[in-house]
């Protein structure tokens, strides 16, 4: 589950989750992106509306730039049909374990921050919105990197 959610994002994950589902708008997905955080804090990161903002953000939080690191791009595709369970009331969103492919040493991974994206096509950082922020302290040494989710997804609404 997410270690947090973004201040402008509280409310908004499942919305954009369906929205991504039915391809509504076209060019939507989720963007996961791996930062070092550098000294920046849960409670800084929380305040960020922008990717942009993120990066750098307060304390020097960057996009990490390891050879075999690239964005991973989460369209209609790859979810599973929106279901929310009425037996637990709540919705558990869940996407495949993402993995990066001989990822070389030279930045520290620290967390994972769930993106949404309104246009693949045209968007730039300042117009995709942080959702979720997952930590992951990997140190990459050449081999593949999994991000591994729980069993119940990346967020939890209830």
């Amino acid at each position: 589950m997410a270690d947090l959610v973004f201040n402008i994002a509280k409310g908004r994950v499942a919305e954009w989750y369906v929205r991504i589902d039915g391809n509504d708008p076209t060019n939507s997905a989720f963007i996961i992106v791996v930062v070092n955080a550098g000294t920046t804090t849960d409670a800084s990161f929380r305040d960020f509306d922008t990717l942009s903002a993120c990066l750098p953000g307060a304390g020097g939080s960057a996009e990490v730039t390891n050879t075999g690191y690239a964005r991973k791009v989460i369209t209609d595709a790859d979810l599973v049909a929106f279901a929310p369970d009425d037996t637990n009331d709540r919705v558990d969103l869940d996407f495949p374990d993402q993995t990066w492919t001989a990822v070389s040493a030279g930045t520290a991974w620290t967390d994972v921050l769930v993106t949404y994206d309104s246009d693949t096509t045209a968007g730039t950082d300042a117009n995709i919105v942080p959702g979720t922020l997952h930590d992951f302290s990997v140190t990459p040494n050449g081999g593949d990197i999994t991000m591994q989710l729980p069993t119940a997804g990346f967020y939890r609404a209830a």
